[in-house]
């Protein structure tokens, strides 16, 4: 699973970007040589572009899931305690 939405997103938004050129290469009647040359420079443009930002937003995924167990854990462990003091007492009584 590690690298999957930085792969997923630079293939993503490589591909739109090569796409809008061949496109714009269709519109205005370009050469085919032309706009291939140029798709595949955007492609590798915004492919590290995605890149960069799938690694990014796969890093601040995986800090909110770990704050949001730590928290999970922490609260858990605290219900535990007040059980078990809670025990304590009524068995003291």
């Amino acid at each position: 699973m590690d690298g999957d939405v930085t792969r997923s997103l630079a293939l993503s938004l490589g591909s739109f970007a090569m796409g809008l050129v061949v496109l714009r290469g269709i519109w205005h009647g370009e050469m085919a040589g032309d706009v291939a040359s140029e798709a595949i420079g955007t492609l590798i443009v915004f492919m590290g572009i995605g890149g960069l930002a799938g690694a990014i937003a796969d890093q601040l995924i995986r800090d909110g899931v770990e704050d949001l167990y730590r928290k999970r854990v922490k609260w858990f462990q605290e219900g535990v305690a007040e059980t078990a003091s809670e025990e304590t007492e009524n068995q003291t009584k």
